[in-house]
């Protein structure tokens, strides 16, 4: 059986779902070998509070079927790091597939992976992409050729699935979403801006300022830098 090599970026912080729902589909297809990918192998904390393990350190990893590189608060840093950014557009460049989950598709971007292609990202994310040349698009699940993103975090399930529909074929896609049981029934018809209303958004923007003020001028660094690259 061929080895499908499918590699996750791992950084501190990173939001747990955007990786390990796609992770979760990924895995069982056939001749799946995930890669937790990172500078390094020791524990690398969640904005969930608990720590994954990496598996394989950048100098290590193979070259990859899929790229995928989740989302977070944590990406701020990762937008000005040279060595996650150099070994993002080294695998990318060769990659088969080059995807991302919500705010990570910002991370593609500061590694120049984006220009000229249609994407998706977290909602409250989405307008910083053109910044990289890219072309933000509303929507779960994104493919531009060979680009895939996701949306916001549970996006990511969607996501999964749809590349898992891609590599292996729809009824293959179909059945691990009934072995998942992956057949989503929400308390509450809030999961869009658009839903949840202006009043009740405001609230979260308000609630996560600190956050956005910290990782917003690190986007506008590696913009200006993606430009002087160019």
């Amino acid at each position: 059986m061929t080895t499908l090599n499918i590699g996750f970026l791992l950084f501190p912080n990173v939001t747990q779902l955007d990786l390990t729902g796609p992770a979760q589909m990924l895995g069982r297809l056939p001749g799946a070998r995930l890669h937790l990918l990172w500078q390094d192998l020791q524990p690398v904390p969640t904005d969930a509070g608990f720590c994954i393990l990496p598996t394989t350190r950048f100098e290590d990893c193979p070259a990859l079927d899929v790229l995928c590189v989740p989302g977070g608060f944590g990406v701020g840093a990762q937008l000005v790091d040279a060595r996650t950014l150099a070994f993002l557009r080294a695998q990318g460049a060769q990659a088969r597939y080059v995807t991302s989950v919500c705010n990570g598709a910002l991370l593609l971007g500061a590694a120049g992976l984006l220009q000229g292609y249609r994407s998706a990202c977290h909602w409250a994310w989405r307008h910083h992409l053109p910044r990289f040349g890219a072309i933000p698009v509303a929507e779960r699940v994104v493919r531009d050729r060979n680009r895939f993103s996701g949306g916001g975090v549970t996006a990511g399930i969607d996501f999964g699935l749809t590349l898992a529909a891609e590599l292996c074929g729809a009824e293959l896609a179909q059945t691990l979403q009934l072995a998942f049981e992956y057949d989503p029934q929400p308390p509450f018809d809030s999961g869009t801006p658009e839903k949840a209303g202006p009043e009740r958004v405001a609230r979260l923007r308000a609630l996560q300022a600190p956050r956005f003020a910290e990782v917003e001028p690190l986007i506008e660094r590696a913009a200006a830098a993606l430009t002087q690259a160019a």
